[in-house]
């Protein structure tokens, strides 16, 4: 009877967690753009702040709140960070970057569906994935599904953990901004 009662037990704490991996899926899907602040931290030392709009698929546009006018600008193929502070700026493909992965919603979707969340944090739904020699950690609000941040390995292999703010889904975008021309010196 002992071994019925835990089957039974497994069978719908399993219906439960992919329960919520499909409420995630289902607000994400209906997602095409976002706007936010965030606050990053890299390596546990550097801390940054700014704000962000987010376009489906992978484009992205941030503008830092420092003194160095630091732009990061994702067109959907190249990532071009530019700065008052460098002469120059630097451009990545960024498939070779982990926000490749994270502007990508139909590869995290996909991810969803094949991991749980993980249990050990309390206030955040948390999918840990692996793919291509990046480790990703994606955080998704319990109360609102939002996505509230996320955690990979820049390429320098500084760990950079990313937690967003005063999130807006579905806004305006004018598409111009994503010209990353605009922000090469």
């Amino acid at each position: 009877m002992k071994k019925y009662i835990t089957l039974l037990f497994i069978f719908f704490f399993n219906i439960n967690a992919n329960s919520s991996n499909q409420k995630i899926i289902s607000h994400l899907e209906n997602i095409n753009s976002l706007q936010f602040k965030f606050t990053q931290r890299i390596d546990n030392n550097n801390i940054e702040k700014g704000e962000c709009v987010i376009l489906y698929p992978k484009k992205i546009f941030c503008k830092y709140y420092d003194i160095y006018n630091k732009i990061l600008v994702s067109n959907g193929k190249s990532l071009v960070i530019n700065s008052d502070k460098i002469t120059n700026y630097y451009r990545y493909p960024l498939d070779k970057t982990p926000l490749n992965f994270i502007l990508d919603k139909n590869f995290l979707i996909s991810k969803m569906n094949e991991v749980d969340d993980d249990k050990n944090y309390p206030f955040y739904y948390v999918f840990n994935f692996e793919h291509e020699n990046n480790l990703i950690k994606v955080f998704f609000d319990k109360e609102s599904l939002d996505l509230m941040g996320w955690e990979t390995k820049d390429i320098y292999q500084n760990l950079i953990q990313t937690f967003l703010s005063d999130i807006n889904i579905n806004i305006e975008v004018e598409e111009k901004i994503f010209s990353i021309q605009k922000y090469i010196n």
